[in-house]
């Protein structure tokens, strides 16, 4: 029994050569939980008095059709942006369905804006019934909104134009640079009312820790608005807009939009269904109105994936084994 690491700089590179597999990975992930295939318990958040915007969350699942287990560490430090960190960090425990034992840890950052960016792409094109738009705006230019950018690219999306806001102009020209890397005519803003009216798909991945967008007039029919940052959008917004979750539960949580909401409004009648309900067919989003879709982030998410680039990183004999990090594997020796 071997434990082996898988590093970040192998995660990359798997996941860079299989968006299109990912994003199959997370749709079937989705109809197993939706069946009742998997554990996904609430995550559990660390917090820090002296710095109220940081946190550590934890996030435990299991999958029955895959027989693991596992929980990503992963880590949200705004302030990182200052010193040209990434604000998120990561690592994925996989541990063995059937004797719980653990059998590796991944460097996790790339797998988490992996699962983050294939679910926004496929539930925008259930949302918008194509792999198009005439012009998308990103809102937020970090880590997720590149990792959104390249999967759209290998997904094959049609797209006209794309604008970029960010409250550091230099993070939009640079994501600017990458869509034009990417054959996607892109610019930065400097206002987001206009682009948000002039936008086909919105991507909000900010580092907000409350609503800022509060005007509803903001948004507009045929519109599908990925809430990935879940804190941009005021109360307002959602509840004149079609409402898409993941999981009602996770996502009406720990102050996001659509938990603010349903402080307001007393219930939960304004989520109309999920990613997995746009996926059976079971939600058919009529394009008369904004459609807004919060996605929390389920554990499984991670899991699926990150074990998909654990058989890879096998078989390419990219992992490092460490033969004795487990110590005692026999209950009785000699």
């Amino acid at each position: 029994m071997v434990f082996s690491v898988v590093g970040g700089a192998t995660a990359r590179r798997i996941i860079e050569d299989a968006r299109p597999d990912i994003v199959s990975i997370v749709r079937d992930t989705y109809l197993e939980h939706h069946c009742g295939r998997s554990a996904n318990p609430g995550s559990s958040f660390l917090r820090f008095p002296e710095k109220p915007d940081a946190r550590i969350i934890s996030l435990p699942s299991f999958l029955a059709e895959r027989g693991v287990a596992g929980i990503k560490w992963v880590s949200s430090f705004p302030e990182n942006i200052s010193e040209n960190l990434p604000r998120a960090s990561a690592v994925l425990v996989l541990n063995d369905g059937t004797t719980g034992y653990p059998f590796a840890c991944l460097e996790a950052a790339h797998i988490s804006a992996a699962r983050t960016a294939a679910s926004a792409a496929l539930a925008a094109e259930q949302i918008l019934g194509r792999r198009s738009a005439e012009r998308v705006l990103f809102v937020g230019a970090g880590v997720l909104a590149r990792t959104f950018a390249d999967f759209l690219a290998d997904l094959k999306w049609t797209l006209g134009a794309a604008e970029v806001y960010d409250l550091e102009p230099r993070y939009s020209q640079a994501l600017s640079h990458h869509l034009g890397q990417l054959e996607i005519p892109a610019c930065p803003v400097t206002e987001v009312a206009p682009a948000l009216a002039r936008a086909d798909l919105v991507f909000l991945a900010t580092t907000a820790s409350c609503p800022w967008l509060t005007d509803p007039s903001l948004l507009r029919p045929g519109q599908c608005v990925l809430n990935v940052s879940l804190r941009d959008l005021a109360p307002d917004l959602l509840l004149s807009a079609g409402n898409v979750v993941d999981d009602v539960e996770h996502c009406l949580t720990a102050n996001t939009s659509p938990h603010l909401a349903e402080q307001d409004v007393g219930h939960r009648d304004f989520i109309d269904g999920t990613i997995a309900g746009l996926l059976l067919g079971t939600l058919a989003p009529r394009l008369d109105r904004p459609w807004i879709v919060s996605p929390f982030g389920l554990g499984v998410l991670d899991l699926a994936v990150g074990h998909h680039v654990y058989q890879i990183a096998v078989r390419d004999n990219q992992v490092t084994p460490v033969p004795d990090f487990l110590g005692q594997t026999e209950r009785w020796e000699g």
